[in-house]
């Protein structure tokens, strides 16, 4: 049965919920900051992608998770052009400040785990190249 009424509202809470459970077993059992951490990592990871790239994974993300990444979003003036971890870890931080402390460094290898793990191959490979070396090795 159905429990909002509409099968593309349940498939994204299933399905988020089951990225939410990857994140919790690295990141701890606390479902909100899992969310948070989602969150965070990947508007910075928005941020600092060419403007085509950032849509073509944006369209690979389940509703739900399409909207925590376009939460906040404007159209880029400037895209962020972080080139070593230090800078973009720094970024992510700045996301995190409102929740439990969280090692920023565990939280994007998550995210991008959630992401290589769930996505299209092809776009988290192509996602990963538009990346800086530094910022891939995460």
């Amino acid at each position: 049965m159905s429990t909002t009424g509409l099968d593309v509202f349940d498939k994204t809470v299933q399905t988020t919920n089951i990225w939410l459970d990857d994140i919790m077993e690295r990141m701890g059992p606390d479902r909100h900051v899992a969310w948070h951490i989602l969150g965070a990592v990947l508007r910075v990871l928005r941020d600092r992608l060419p403007l085509d790239d950032a849509a073509h994974l944006g369209a690979q993300l389940p509703l739900l998770v399409r909207g925590l990444y376009y939460d906040q979003w404007h159209t880029p003036s400037i895209i962020h052009k972080e080139r070593h971890q230090e800078e973009f870890l720094a970024r992510v931080e700045e996301g995190l400040r409102d929740t439990r402390p969280v090692n920023a460094r565990e939280a994007v290898r998550t995210v991008f785990g959630v992401l290589a793990k769930h996505i299209a191959k092809g776009q988290a490979d192509k996602t990963a190249q538009v990346l800086p070396a530094d910022i891939r090795a995460l």
